[in-house]
């Protein structure tokens, strides 16, 4: 692949998790820099990436800034143009985490999840979906995208099932989704592209925050059967993915939700007709 030392990646929501994944994976494939946004809750695992990565001789810098609040994006922009040259960023990739977890009524009294508060909508949707055309707008504007730039979201599956508290989020996805419709159509004008990545279960701290620890392995374990591979996806294996978005042979996805969970969705509909073939 063309080697990418003067183009950059941003990444929002970097510092752990799949955003992590691909923080680490682009400045040795295609090699170019990255900048990651993180809110320092992780602020030990961003150091650390940030040092494997330089040991590799790749460069990894880190802002600590909240990128979902909306009311912050200028000034994350304003950050970001003091290490991307104008014209130099070749892949924005939106990783935000934040979502809240419940039921839009009161649920049963032998659910312990709390029923959503007004001000849990406003965040949830802020940072899954509406910050992604907020950032979209803001750093066209700025003139920071290169040409044919790549500007990815990433989704899951959850909107195409029920799972018992995450209506918030497969709301905010859906939303997301028709975001990057809309955005493809109009940043298609300037030569860019913008596509959304639907990637399977992959084990990530927010997921496990969404599951419970305990969860977590039953979740595994239906995968296990579910999958025609036997296992849940890993992180490394989306951010390879992300690296082959940013060639030139990629270039004809725009507007793209594109499907990378390993055939889940066609089991989605399978386990709820047939349970007795995942038990």
């Amino acid at each position: 692949m063309t080697n990418e030392n003067d183009s950059w990646a941003l990444i929002l929501g970097a510092s752990v998790g799949t955003g992590a994944a691909i923080a680490e994976v682009l400045p040795e494939n295609p090699g170019c820099k990255v900048l990651g946004f993180h809110r320092g809750n992780h602020a030990d695992e961003a150091d650390a990436l940030v040092a494997r990565v330089a040991a590799r001789g790749g460069e990894l810098v880190f802002c600590q800034k909240n990128a979902g609040d909306l009311n912050e994006v200028e000034n994350c922009v304003e950050l970001v143009q003091q290490f991307v040259p104008k014209g130099k960023l070749k892949l924005f990739v939106h990783s935000l985490s934040g979502a809240s977890l419940g039921h839009f009524i009161d649920p049963d009294e032998r659910d312990e999840t709390e029923v959503f508060e007004h001000w849990q909508y406003e965040k949830t949707f802020n940072y899954l979906a509406h910050s992604f055309p907020v950032w979209g707008k803001a750093l066209h504007e700025a003139e920071l995208l290169a040409p044919s730039a790549r500007l990815l979201g990433l989704t899951n599956a959850l909107e195409h099932q029920m799972l018992h508290n995450c209506g918030m989020i497969a709301a905010a996805k859906a939303a997301l989704e028709m975001y990057v419709r809309y955005l493809s159509a109009e940043l298609g004008h300037y030569g860019h592209r913008v596509n959304l990545l639907r990637f399977g279960a992959v084990i990530t701290p927010a997921l496990s925050q969404m599951l419970g620890s305990e969860a977590v392995k039953e979740f595994e374990q239906v995968h296990e059967h579910m999958l025609a591979a036997g296992r849940t996806c890993t992180a490394e294996e989306v951010a390879r993915f992300v690296a082959l978005l940013m060639g030139e042979d990629t270039a004809w996805f725009n507007g793209a939700t594109i499907d990378f969970t390993g055939g889940l969705t066609q089991r989605l509909l399978d386990i709820v007709y047939h349970p007795e073939r995942y038990s």
